[in-house]
């Protein structure tokens, strides 16, 4: 069973900063591309920032130039790096993994969440 476990939210005022982390444990035999999502109060959950294996990123528009996304492999983790941030970042983020294990094959796995609070 592959198991993926964020931290690293809380509340922060604008302009502030955060750095979100998220580990994967379990039987796993790899892992593709890492992410974060977030879903907002009454919105759709939408992709903040992906990274493959290889390290090649994609950010959403919204948050380009202020967040940044980065993995270690040998620890199984990802990271967001959240700078600037605004009230419309706040959101619940969850962190996504493909990952291959021995009991699913290739598959989505998705960690519980972890609320980022901006305000003042």
């Amino acid at each position: 069973q592959v198991r993926l476990v964020e931290s690293g939210g809380g509340l922060v005022q604008p302009g502030g900063s955060l750095r979100l982390s998220c580990v994967a444990s379990g039987s796993i035999i790899g892992i593709n591309a890492m992410g974060w999502y977030r879903q907002a109060p009454g919105k759709e959950r939408e992709l903040v920032a992906a990274i493959t294996s290889d390290g090649s990123t994609n950010y959403a528009e919204s948050v380009k130039g202020r967040f940044s996304i980065s993995r270690d492999n040998a620890e199984k983790s990802v990271y967001l790096q959240m700078n600037g941030l605004k009230p419309e970042d706040t959101a619940v983020y969850y962190c996504n993994a493909r990952v291959l294990s021995f009991s699913a094959g290739w598959a989505p796995a998705w960690g519980q969440g972890t609320l980022v609070t901006v305000s003042s």
